[in-house]
């Protein structure tokens, strides 16, 4: 240990501390919950979160890094450092419906937990709190990323942070007790939007006369639920019609649609891409449209640091809670954070909180079990591990020299 710290000093500092802020960011929790906001719209989560920081004494940044809706905050100097990545945006219709929230809720904690112990033990380093806005969908990591936040990346020792899952999620249906995973290891989704132009035209009196672009949408829909059948059972094509046309009696001559494609790793999932867009081309062709790609950023899958998430575990065990390394099932879902795993050392812990059964994530339900006492604590909880593993990371050099090493051996 660098200057011959008691862990467990630390442990009890930031313990204590976050226990004493819990009313407050029980505040902030509820004011993120009860306020949804989407994409790159997180004004309020924003301003919120950068006020509350504020009052404590914190020097904050906002709309940092070229976005409206990030923000930083940074204590210690020189050495190695450990990032806090925070999120805070919500779904369309459903709110938070993936509980970032809680996310929000427990990076928060980390970044105050942790920054506690630097101050008053002169713990060196540097601790970074980063507002990452638009994870759903948006990519705001990955904007972070070509801004220069993570930059330069052999500084950063760790980037860490937290997801709720449903506890049954966790334990599928053994009940085995498990409350959380250290590593939430997510599929990669390359992303893309596709327009088909055609002509307009009379539907009735002329339609030999119109080109239509909702007929290449369909097909391309069509074509993509015939590919299904031979891809892997691990893979995921999933798309939307964003717009089909607008009255019936004339022949649409623009369609646009969003589409996801999911794989276990990110080159595989470039593979799969192919593959798609060769159905968006046929239907192109069968229709006489013409086609246009609309590219958005690529969520690469998440790579777990094993050193980091064995001092998760570890950490979480000192609270009671039983962390697994990895799910016993695979979740097929995805993250920008994984983009960051590519650039520097990370962590994308779960932490599970109850809801009724069969509530899935991205649901009105799971909206509701995020905001409430129940599930605050429990992020609350996690918010103090990440807080002892950033510190660990921050004290520790052979946690910092493994971690680095597993970074490096990340493609092999």
């Amino acid at each position: 240990m660098a200057n011959k710290v008691d862990i467990e000093q630390v442990r009890q500092l930031v313990n204590t501390h976050l226990d004493e802020l819990s009313p407050q960011l029980r505040t902030v929790n509820k004011t993120i919950h009860d306020n949804p906001e989407l994409a790159y719209k997180e004004f309020l989560a924003h301003d919120t979160i950068t006020t509350f920081l504020e009052k404590l004494g914190f020097d904050v940044k906002r709309k940092t890094w070229g976005l409206d809706t990030s923000f930083e905050a940074t204590i210690g100097s020189g050495g190695r450092q450990v990032v806090v990545c925070c999120e805070y945006d919500a779904l369309p219709d459903i709110g938070h419906g993936c509980g970032h929230n809680l996310i929000a809720t427990s990076s928060i904690a980390a970044f105050l937990g942790a920054a506690h112990a630097i101050s008053k033990l002169d713990v060196p380093g540097r601790l970074r709190i980063l507002g990452t806005p638009a994870e759903e969908g948006g990519g705001g990591k990955a904007k972070l990323i070509d801004a220069g936040a993570f930059s330069p990346a052999e500084d950063i020792a760790a980037s860490i942070m937290a997801h709720p899952i449903s506890v049954n999620l966790i334990n599928g249906t053994g009940n085995t007790g498990i409350s959380g995973v250290a590593g939430f290891d997510l599929i990669a989704s390359h992303k893309f939007r596709v327009e088909f132009r055609g002509v307009t035209a009379h539907a009735a009196g002329e339609p030999w006369n119109g080109v239509n672009a909702l007929d290449a949408a369909v097909a391309a829909y069509n074509n993509v639920s015939l590919l299904r059948q031979q891809i892997r059972p691990d893979e995921r094509i999933h798309g939307v019609i964003e717009v089909g046309g607008t009255v019936p009696n004339v022949i649409t001559d623009y369609t646009r649609m969003n589409w996801y494609v999911r794989s276990p790793t990110s080159q595989r999932g470039e593979l799969l891409v192919k593959r798609v867009k060769a159905c968006m081309e046929a239907a192109g062709v069968a229709t006489a449209c013409e086609v246009n790609y609309i590219p958005a950023a690529t969520y690469e899958h998440v790579i777990s640091n094993p050193t980091l998430c064995k001092a998760y575990v570890e950490d979480m065990s000192k609270l009671g809670e039983k962390v697994e390394t990895s799910l016993p099932v695979s979740f097929n879902a995805s993250t920008d954070m994984g983009n960051v795993t590519h650039v520097v050392p990370g962590i994308h812990g779960g932490f599970g909180i109850q809801t009724g059964p069969n509530v899935a994530l991205h649901s009105r339900e799971f909206a509701a079990a995020a905001g409430t006492d129940e599930a605050h604590e429990v992020a609350m909880k996690s918010g103090k591990g990440m807080a002892m593993l950033a510190l660990r990371v921050l004290l520790d050099d052979a946690i910092a020299e493994s971690a680095r090493a597993d970074f490096d051996k990340r493609y092999q």
